[in-house]
């Protein structure tokens, strides 16, 4: 089975299992639960004094390198021409535009909140399956789903007067919904095109061509101009070097690992606790705010969210 993105879960699946312990599942569980519910806070950090796209890019070169290079030591073929430009294109969505919007909004809205805006993907996963060919009508639970989370995102980032003080910056909110819907844009793609049959060696080239792009989109924007790796904080640092070993190797690999060992719903299930997560350490360690108005409206979309992934709204695609 080709695992084209660690995004793709609800997209394509094989459904046989192969043994493993229960303390391996649930160390994987918690890598993906706990590593990717952190990454957003350790962006807040590794943004502080790198600027977004070149820290993204960074982040992605290092890692893709590191993916690519085991992968083909471990015996995976030479891509072609064809798989490269796939990935590129995959890439492209995923971590230039879904990612991308993520690093660059948190310059003006709170982690915890930006990965709450974030997990409305499988929104847009259910609406661009109802829209295109074969135009796959979701059940009646996944349109409660869908009106849910569009109640969230209002009272999230809607005016005043829908309850309380706005806590999202409304710029910074429409970047990470769009985000998002490039996000899922790119796993469609990477599902449908040709790809490497490695998971881990269609990841890593992914990651290249994403790193590349950010990096080629920090130039256009200036970021070079203004970034003095002379003047990079150790809370950066850090940062960078957590995203690159826990954020892209651990968690991404655990979630590879993870799509032949689960069903679909059950690995669904990051997509509404990373929030939590992310909510928790941007609250604690970051001192970010939390109100009455984000409290209901995260248990809202992640609400939304849970009725959606578990009502197996996407199906499991069987690949040979």
């Amino acid at each position: 089975m080709r695992v084209a993105s660690p995004v793709s879960i609800s997209l394509h699946l094989n459904d046989q299992r192969s043994h493993a312990s229960r303390a391996q599942i649930i160390a994987a569980f918690a890598s993906i639960y706990l590593v990717w519910g952190s990454t957003y806070l350790a962006i807040r950090y590794a943004i502080e004094t790198i600027p977004p796209f070149v820290m993204g890019g960074m982040r992605f070169l290092v890692s893709g390198a590191i993916l690519y290079l085991w992968s083909r030591s471990r015996g995976a073929p030479r891509p072609t021409r064809l798989y490269w430009r796939n990935a590129i294109i995959a890439g492209g969505f995923l971590l230039l535009g879904g990612n991308g919007a993520v690093m660059w909004a948190e310059q003006v809205v709170p982690s915890g909140l930006t990965a709450l805006l974030v997990s409305i993907l499988p929104f847009w996963l259910v609406i661009i399956e109802w829209v295109r060919p074969p135009r796959r009508r979701p059940s009646g639970a996944v349109l409660v789903g869908l009106v849910l989370g569009f109640i969230g995102i209002i009272v999230l980032v809607g005016p005043s007067g829908v309850g309380g003080h706005g806590d999202v910056s409304p710029i910074g909110a429409l970047v990470l919904i769009l985000g998002s819907l490039s996000w899922a844009i790119g796993s469609f793609w990477s599902r449908d095109a040709q790809l490497p049959e490695s998971g881990l060696l269609t990841t890593g080239m992914e990651m290249l061509g994403g790193g590349v792009l950010l990096l080629i989109v920090g130039a256009l924007t200036g970021e070079f101009s203004r970034f003095d790796i002379h003047g990079i904080s150790k809370a950066s640092a850090v940062g960078l070097l957590y995203l690159i070993s826990f954020g892209s190797l651990l968690g991404f690999t655990s979630y590879i690992w993870l799509l032949d060992k689960v069903s679909p719903a059950r690995l669904g299930t990051y997509a509404y606790v990373n929030p939590i997560v992310a909510v928790l350490l941007g609250w604690a360690i970051a001192g970010e705010r939390l109100s009455i108005r984000t409290g209901i409206a995260a248990a809202i979309v992640i609400c939304a969210v849970a009725l959606i992934t578990t009502t197996g709204s996407m199906k499991a695609k069987q690949t040979g």
